[in-house]
């Protein structure tokens, strides 16, 4: 059975937790940040859990991810 190759794209977003859960960084943090609010720009900076709706998508495209 030859290798399955990993979707690189999602290689460079996706980060695998301890628990096997996939680790993901939030959206609207590149620009037009004069308009939001300090509260809501720290807020982004911390890392989100990918959902159990697209977990199983997610694990397609990563196929080594422990």
């Amino acid at each position: 059975m030859p290798k399955i190759k990993t979707r690189r794209s999602a290689a460079k977003r996706f980060k695998v937790t301890g628990s096997g859960e996939f680790k993901r960084s939030k959206s609207f943090k590149s620009h037009i940040l004069e308009k939001k609010s300090p509260s809501r720009k720290r807020n982004l900076r911390k890392a989100a859990l990918v959902s159990k709706a697209d977990h199983e998508r997610v694990s397609l495209m990563l196929p080594y991810a422990k």
